[in-house]
């Protein structure tokens, strides 16, 4: 089991942040709305282990930023800002203070 959890829309936010953060910690996908059976897959493999949030800034992600809290009410959340359109096209720069203000910035990096 991994000691922390980054839960990112899809696979093109996964590999923007895979390099970036700790080998510790793994990035899980929702691939769009998650369905309830896949929220229960979720909670099953982050079990009590602390949890972030970082979904992209539009309609969709706001939705699944919602979800997600319900099922995981002690979830830090991550914002990239509006401009940059979601995660995948966020600048690495600004993903790595985001990151390292967290703790989650990998030491290699």
């Amino acid at each position: 089991m991994q000691d922390t959890f980054i839960i990112v829309e899809g696979k093109h936010d996964k590999q923007r942040l895979a390099p970036l953060v700790k080998a510790k910690i793994l990035i899980l996908c929702t691939y769009g709305i998650p369905t309830h059976d896949h929220l229960m897959e979720l909670k099953d493999e982050v079990g009590d282990a602390p949890v972030f949030i970082f979904t992209d800034h539009d309609y969709v992600g706001r939705r699944i930023r919602s979800i997600l809290s319900d099922e995981f009410p002690e979830a830090i959340h991550l914002h990239t800002k509006a401009a940059y359109g979601g995660v995948e096209n966020t600048p690495l720069i600004y993903l790595i203070h985001l990151l390292e203000r967290h703790e989650l910035l990998s030491e290699s990096r």
